[in-house]
């Protein structure tokens, strides 16, 4: 089907709130884990939430994240218009201060969704500078979806270290929606970026139900939305769904199958790569005067490449099932 709008994902998201499930809206750092996980949603006929942030697309783009962010779109629509369920692309932490990276991304019209964080500045800078983006889109394209971020959580996210988290306020929650007009609110609930455990957490769902509630009691619908999720339990998981959160993002745990795929897979044919003892490492004549050959059928790209689709697709149906979005694809 044609890659997702912003209009649909808001409709996916409301799907999964009066249906009970939630995405685990998956960061793509480089594009093998990209077609691994549009292939675990299809064999999972789940909608996918890709998500790409500004590091990973400056990093695409040889340092130019406008570029970048266009290169990995581009793949994201094609891959999406072959796949028989919905994909949709949100750019996750776009700094509220970096206003031509969010120009750029509005006027690219490439997202379904952008996340502005403004989440380390003072209440009233959140407001301001989550208000301008959302007008800045609202000028562009009033079918992309705002998320934007109340409260703070440890960790590392896009190079910067947080040390400090502070839980979400339900009423600063209602007057910051309120003010803003954000389509979606991450909160803080005790997760944290990068590698944590989640028995080392001091998680708070009752936060999550608090949030929603007070947003309910203003006739506010927005969905809530959880960063952070790579080390938490299945029973972790299914907990925050039970509260309404809709989405949940997830990097590092990717990020750890791709190396570690690579890894497996390099160190069981290592033999087929690198010579052996006595073998000079003539990589430039390609070992000619030696009877020992590398064996062009394990070191081509494409098998280690291949592994690591199929182990990241094999993540992402576990983790649509865990969510509740397994056989809930709104386009099948």
């Amino acid at each position: 089907m044609p890659y997702a709008s912003g209009s649909e994902l808001s409709d996916a998201y409301a799907r999964a709130r009066d249906r009970g499930y939630g995405f685990v809206a998956s960061n793509v750092t480089e594009p093998n884990i990209l077609t691994g996980l549009v292939e675990g949603a299809e064999r999972a006929a789940s909608d996918l939430v890709l998500q790409v942030k500004r590091d990973s697309a400056a990093f695409a783009g040889r340092g130019e994240p406008a570029t970048g962010l266009e290169i990995l779109g581009t793949t994201a629509r094609a891959l999406g218009r072959d796949a028989d369920v919905g994909v949709f692309l949100n750019v996750d932490h776009v700094p509220a201060d970096d206003r031509a990276f969010l120009e750029a991304c509005v006027e690219s019209g490439i997202p379904s969704s952008l996340m502005v964080d403004a989440s380390h500045e003072p209440f009233e800078e959140n407001v301001a500078r989550t208000r301008e983006a959302v007008e800045l889109v609202e000028a562009h394209d009033e079918e992309m979806l705002v998320e934007a971020e109340l409260g703070m959580i440890k960790g590392v996210e896009g190079g910067v270290e947080t040390t400090e988290a502070y839980y979400t306020d339900p009423e600063e929650a209602v007057e910051f929606v309120d003010r803003t007009g954000c389509d979606l609110l991450a909160i803080s609930i005790g997760t944290e970026h990068g590698v944590s455990k989640g028995r080392d957490l001091e998680l708070r769902p009752d936060i999550a139900r608090d949030v929603g509630d007070a947003l309910a009691d203003h006739g506010l619908d927005t969905p809530l939305v959880v960063h952070g999720s790579s080390g938490l339990s299945d029973t972790q998981v299914q907990e925050l769904l039970s509260t309404g959160v809709c989405k949940l993002n997830k990097n590092t745990r990717y990020q750890y199958e791709f190396a570690r795929t690579a890894c497996d897979f390099y160190h069981d044919h290592e033999s087929a790569i690198r010579p052996p003892a006595g073998v000079d490492d003539d990589r430039q004549g390609f070992f000619a005067d030696s009877d020992w050959s590398p064996d062009k059928t394990t070191f081509t790209p494409f098998r280690v490449c291949e592994e690591v689709r199929e182990r990241i697709a094999e993540v992402m149906v576990g983790v649509a099932e865990l969510a509740g979005s397994a056989g809930q694809s709104q386009f099948q």
